[in-house]
């Protein structure tokens, strides 16, 4: 187990994305996947008020809602740690304090829980002063209906300015940032985010850890990319050395007996500051290799060799 910043709060150190959980997973499945994770040892999901909006039919609040249902009926709750997120959902869009209050409601609704343990703002949202969404979060903290508050998709300038207020006026500090970060997507992280978490003793939760399915190895053809409704994203890495970096993953994978979604997941992992990458899966079956992660270490020469292999895109 890892902790999240100074929460105080410990999680597996690979986090169940719930993303597909409504999307590319119904509810059978979905429940499945949450019942074979908890027996594989984790504990950290990871949501979004506004997954899975996108889908034809869907509004909104779809994965929350699996969630909570599956949470009321296997009655662990005390041994799961929930993040979810606020600022997509159709209906909450943004960060003004009104915004965040009635989406937080909403959110303890549909999961069905008295607290939401690690709560995310998940775009910024800069036509609402950054004070008031602090406020906001601290007040959520200070009712008992958030454990802990974090931040996604922030520059680390703005980081900054969320922690600068937050000690001046007394709010809640943010324990934890989630990044887009992985073997394909290094700069930004690594440029801008990163010294402010290290510096702010930030836990780093990474999302599309394996690039929207990229880093699993099944995306080498363009053909390959039409048979999944995920493959859109994966299409630039193709030609621009993205197939590098899965070549030096296979042959760790090969050599290790290991799956390369595992030692992709690996290689995040033992990155400074990251506590928990987050995968999703739509099956059981895309389990194991996530799981294993969580206990497989790479030697510094294949770290090395991986970071070489990615270095176009640090």
């Amino acid at each position: 187990m890892a902790t999240l910043g100074n929460s105080g709060i410990d999680v597996f150190p690979l986090s169940l994305g719930g993303n597909v959980f409504g999307w590319t997973s119904d509810k059978d499945a979905s429940f499945e996947v949450l019942d074979q994770y908890v027996s594989g040892g984790g504990n950290f999901i990871d949501t979004a008020d506004g997954y899975s909006a996108w889908v034809p039919g869907n509004s909104g609040g779809e994965s929350e809602t699996i969630i909570g249902e599956w949470l009321r009926s296997r009655g662990h709750r005390d041994q799961i740690v929930v993040a979810t997120k606020v600022s997509q959902h159709p209906q909450f869009r943004g960060l003004s304090a009104t915004t965040i209050a009635a989406a937080a409601d909403a959110s303890l609704g549909r999961l069905g829980v008295e607290h939401i343990d690690l709560y995310y703002a998940h775009y910024d949202d800069e036509s609402t002063p950054l004070i008031e969404t602090a406020a906001a979060f601290d007040a959520l903290v200070r009712a008992g209906k958030v454990r802990a508050v974090a931040v996604s998709n922030y520059t680390g300038a703005r980081i900054r300015e969320w922690i600068e207020i937050a000690r001046r006026e007394g709010f809640a500090l943010p324990v934890a940032v989630q990044p887009h970060y992985n073997l394909v997507a290094r700069a930004n992280y690594e440029t801008d985010i990163a010294p402010v978490a290290a510096a702010e003793n930030l836990a780093v939760v990474p999302y599309y850890g394996l690039a929207s399915g990229f880093l699993t190895g099944k995306y080498r053809t363009t053909e390959d990319l039409s048979k999944s409704p995920r493959g859109g994203g994966a299409a630039a890495l193709l030609e621009n050395g993205g197939l590098d970096v899965v070549g030096a993953l296979d042959k760790i994978a090969r050599d290790r007996g290991a799956e390369i979604a595992t030692v992709a997941l690996a290689w995040l992992r033992q990155r400074p500051r990251v506590v928990a990458p987050i995968a999703s899966a739509s099956t059981t079956a895309q389990l194991p290799a996530l799981l294993a992660s969580a206990t497989f270490d790479l030697s510094a020469d294949e770290a090395a060799a991986l970071d070489a292999a990615s270095s176009k895109f640090a």
